[in-house]
């Protein structure tokens, strides 16, 4: 695994430290934005993405607010996908699979993670790297909205992982990652929750990707409560490690939305319906 420290480089830099991104290097760049009621944020977080990004997803975790018709307000080509499952990594995932490019972004929607970082990842890929994830604690990273606690358990979690899987990985619990998008069958995706940051990193490690991490600043949310529970949340994240150390083959089991289920499983009975004919051989006489 290597460490990166690169300054923020756009196409046609030239920077020592990052190497040539030029318009030779012919990339297409999907980012995936997770939301669920994020109209105040939205707006922001689209408005700071760089120019290059080529296709938006924006998995809905079935939100009661403007937030989809705001995203399409200001980015009328915003591809929105209802999320499958319950949970921010049921969310990536289907955002994963509707991405089209050959490079796949996640970030966040509530302003906490610079789009204008998406850079770093980028820059890092076309140098080679199959799997890139930010560092609040490379030189050049930081956090405006690490508590305490989550620091604390962040640095026991990052150095179980290091320690089980001989890496050194600077930090952990962070979502703001890259990757290629032809790798995404090795990472091999299950989790539902906040674990699927550690999932990824894990799965990356045993796939042999060829690993980066990049500095990144954590800002504060801007409007609204995070989901994130760091008791509950580290406790799920301790157990897939456990499950990942024994090699216990991970199982998808989605927590599907009544909402999402109707709506689809709606549509997709009126299409059965018109094939559907009676058999009189399936009745019962008992």
């Amino acid at each position: 695994m290597t460490v990166l420290s690169l300054p923020p480089t756009t196409r046609g830099s030239t920077s020592p430290s990052v190497g040539r991104w030029s318009d030779d290097d012919v990339v297409t760049v999907s980012v995936v934005i997770p939301v669920r009621n994020e109209e105040r944020n939205i707006e922001w977080v689209l408005n700071r993405l760089p120019s290059y990004v080529d296709e938006v997803v924006i998995v809905d975790g079935f939100s009661h607010d403007a937030t989809i018709a705001k995203a399409r307000s200001i980015r009328p080509d915003v591809v929105v996908v209802q999320q499958r499952g319950t949970g921010k990594g049921a969310a990536m995932r289907t955002g994963f699979e509707v991405a089209t490019c050959d490079y796949v972004v996640v970030l966040d929607a509530d302003c906490s993670m610079d789009p204008a970082e998406i850079d770093y990842y980028v820059a890092a890929m076309v140098q080679g790297y199959d799997f890139v994830k930010g560092s609040r604690f490379l030189k050049g990273g930081g956090s405006h909205d690490l508590t305490p606690l989550r620091a604390w358990g962040n640095k026991m979690l990052t150095r179980s992982v290091n320690v089980m899987w001989g890496v050194p990985f600077s930090d952990l619990c962070y979502g703001y990652v890259a990757f290629k998008r032809e790798v995404l069958p090795e990472l091999a995706l299950t989790a539902t929750g906040f674990e699927i940051e550690t999932q990824m990193c894990v799965h990356a490690i045993k796939a042999n990707l060829r690993i980066a991490e990049v500095p990144t600043v954590e800002l504060p949310r801007k409007h609204g409560v995070s989901n994130l529970d760091a008791w509950r949340d580290g406790k799920r994240i301790l157990n897939l490690l456990v499950r990942e150390r024994l090699s216990i083959e991970p199982v998808v089991v989605d927590a599907l939305d009544r909402r999402g289920v109707a709506h689809h499983g709606g549509h997709a009975m009126s299409e059965l319906g018109s094939t559907l004919v009676f058999n009189p051989a399936f009745v019962s006489n008992d």
